[in-house]
């Protein structure tokens, strides 16, 4: 094998670049490997800028948990051919692996934290952004703690949640929330989370809709909020896969004390 195709096939390992552009960067740097590699991070960094007013709509968001800790992490891109394409959902991966290790970072050290071959996550994103010429960024990171925890990835890598609960649960059971909460997007864990803004919102539309007596639109209102509960939050609502039950009562059959402390769930699709 020749050296410019030993250049070629090392490069194109350590960048994840496309044929041409690995021969272009390697003919411009002369052989020299690693200002072929800088000119190629640098080529990310023009096309980041230069796109960087553009709409990064699509993407993978990736999840995982272990004992107490659930997290998830999605870099966002332009298009869907990028999204599917096996090198960025690697990427996306890894950078998943580094989020599960250093539990409970900020988004910013998550962004300066090295990836195996010791250059950091938003140098490889960078890269990657130059290799496919599209916008890209790591546009989701949420994590959750709690006793015990699960993570739910729905097919397409679009759609992810993390759950975590108050003491040990049965790993199906703890899946069959996580589902629950990417089908039925709930606001909150019970009504005490509901943001005082969207309180405000169901009841001044309840009113606007009641059209009664003075004395009695407040109090039609007041019943539509409970409604509203009742199907946006989580313990409230009905178990998809058992109607008779909410999710509360499906708990609650496993243990009587099992609830659910936190959850986060995140899309990329328009809802």
């Amino acid at each position: 094998m020749s050296k410019l195709l030993e250049d070629i096939k090392k490069l194109r390992a350590l960048t994840g670049a496309g044929l041409t552009d690995v021969k272009k960067a390697i003919e411009e740097a002369a052989g020299d490997l690693d200002k072929a590699i800088e000119l190629i991070r640098k080529r990310g960094q023009a096309i980041a800028a230069k796109r960087g007013d553009h709409e990064a709509e699509e993407g993978c968001i990736l999840a995982a948990h272990e004992g107490d800790y659930a997290v998830m992490v999605g870099v966002k891109c332009e298009t869907n051919f990028v999204a599917k394409n096996e090198d960025f959902i690697k990427l996306v991966s890894s950078i998943l692996e580094v989020a599960k290790a250093k539990k409970g970072a900020s988004k910013e050290e998550i962004l300066a934290a090295p990836l195996a071959d010791g250059r950091s996550v938003q140098d490889h994103i960078t890269e990657r952004s130059g290799v496919s010429g599209e916008k890209m960024e790591l546009g989701v990171y949420e994590f959750v703690q709690g006793v015990f925890t699960t993570s739910y990835i729905h097919p397409g890598n679009m759609l992810a949640t993390i759950v975590a609960f108050n003491e040990a649960a049965d790993a199906q059971v703890a899946r069959d929330v996580a589902m629950q909460i990417a089908a039925m997007a709930p606001v909150g864990i019970t009504e005490e989370d509901v943001p005082a803004d969207v309180k405000e919102r169901e009841l001044n539309l309840a009113r606007e809709k009641a059209r009664k007596p003075e004395n009695l639109v407040d109090h039609i209102a007041q019943g539509a909020l409970k409604k509203y509960y009742k199907e946006n939050t989580l313990l409230d609502q009905l178990f998809v896969k058992d109607n008779k039950l909410t999710i509360a009562q499906y708990l609650q059959a496993q243990s009587k004390s099992l609830t659910v402390t936190a959850f986060k769930r995140v899309t990329l699709k328009a809802e």
